[in-house]
């Protein structure tokens, strides 16, 4: 369990809001299976003790650990695949108004595994809410980087323009990361690193949380995205919206 500093505890007792009906899925999208350490993770458990600290229900998927197969289908089984573990894990993105994405960066981009988690949700995102809006609508985004090579900023427009065009709302600074030094040298949470002490990275983990709290709850309060002009169940009933629609004529 990540501690929290004192200004970190005092924005917590501050809250503008209450965050306790809110629910959060980080999943980490690290090439390491359990129990092996993520340094990744370690960022992100200062994200997720600020969301703790405001009494939201926090999911952790560590994507290696399961069987997801590649491709753009719901359900691979029904494509060829033996097993695919994704259908069970979609349910826990649908149960969470806040989806982090946590990558390390591996040749200036995000790991293989994120881009299947990505390919993954992209698989179900043509589903519908009961609005008849795509199924992400009304939920934040953000994404959480480390690496010791440049690329976070590279990463994190990836995972962001991804999360956006499938339905999530980014929130302003919906991004934060730690860099070591260029080529070999220690992790983010290596002894020496200096990245847990960093602060300039722990003051945007801190920006992104917040402001993935503050939407969300924006979100829930209003009862999600405005359907207006965003509902494919009208759209394909002929509503073009700029034109009487003959069917409701």
């Amino acid at each position: 369990m990540t501690d929290l500093s004192d200004r970190d505890h005092e924005l917590c007792s501050s809250a503008p809001a209450s965050y306790d009906d809110l629910r959060a899925l980080y999943i980490n999208c690290s090439l390491k299976p359990s129990p092996g350490l993520s340094h990744t993770q370690v960022l992100a458990d200062r994200s997720i003790a600020v969301m703790e600290a405001n009494s939201v229900e926090v999911d952790v998927i560590r994507a290696v650990d399961h069987d997801i197969a590649p491709g753009v289908y719901p359900d691979m089984t029904e494509h060829g695949f033996a097993t695919d573990e994704w259908p069970d894990l979609f349910e826990r993105v649908m149960a969470a108004d806040i989806l982090v994405m946590l990558t390390p960066i591996w040749l200036g981009e995000k790991s293989s595994v994120a881009s299947r988690v990505i390919e993954r949700l992209y698989s179900s995102s043509g589903e519908l809410n009961e609005h008849g809006q795509y199924a992400y609508y009304g939920r934040a985004a953000g994404c959480l980087i480390t690496g010791n090579e440049d690329g976070a900023k590279h990463c994190a427009m990836n995972l962001l323009y991804s999360m956006q065009h499938l339905g999530y709302v980014i929130p302003p600074q919906a991004d934060a990361g730690w860099l070591g030094e260029a080529g070999p040298g220690p992790s983010y949470a290596d002894e020496g690193s200096g990245g847990p002490e960093n602060d300039f990275t722990n003051r945007n983990t801190t920006f992104m949380t917040w402001n993935l709290l503050h939407t969300a709850r924006w979100l829930k309060d209003a009862g999600g995205f405005p359907v207006h002009g965003t509902q494919r169940s009208q759209w394909d009933a002929g509503c073009r919206f700029d034109a009487p629609n003959p069917e409701h004529r």
